[in-house]
């Protein structure tokens, strides 16, 4: 499952997503579904529409509630989020969707393919 955290003023965040699913296809992953949660404008201004929903979670508690119920019925491997996740958020969101969270970046690290062994 891919999930991306957006601001308002990003404009590209289909591009990114999509970028980040040929990624993780390249690397032999199945992207199983999408989910994108937009930090649009609100009571607290511009000033926090980069910051998260929440600290623990990154996203809303319906979002949250939306990706797991996704992850339960697709029988997702894992949820990888576009977004760098805090060790907080990689534990909690874990519990919460049920199965593991990695940001982007650790899931392709984990797929990297190991160089070959030098020869001897």
């Amino acid at each position: 499952m891919l999930v991306g955290h957006f601001s308002a003023k990003e404009k590209n965040f289909g591009a990114l997503m999509d970028s980040a699913a040929r990624e993780l296809t390249a690397r032999g992953a199945r992207v199983v579904g999408r989910f994108v949660q937009r930090r649009g404008v609100s009571d607290g201004g511009v000033a926090k529409m980069a910051l998260p929903f929440s600290s623990r979670t990154l996203l809303r508690s319906g979002k949250v509630r939306e990706v797991a119920a996704a992850c339960e019925e697709a029988r997702a491997d894992a949820a990888v989020f576009v977004t760098p996740l805090t060790e907080l958020q990689q534990r909690t969101l874990t519990v919460l969707l049920g199965c593991p969270a990695l940001s982007l970046g650790t899931a392709l690290d984990a797929n990297r393919p190991s160089p070959p062994a030098p020869a001897t």
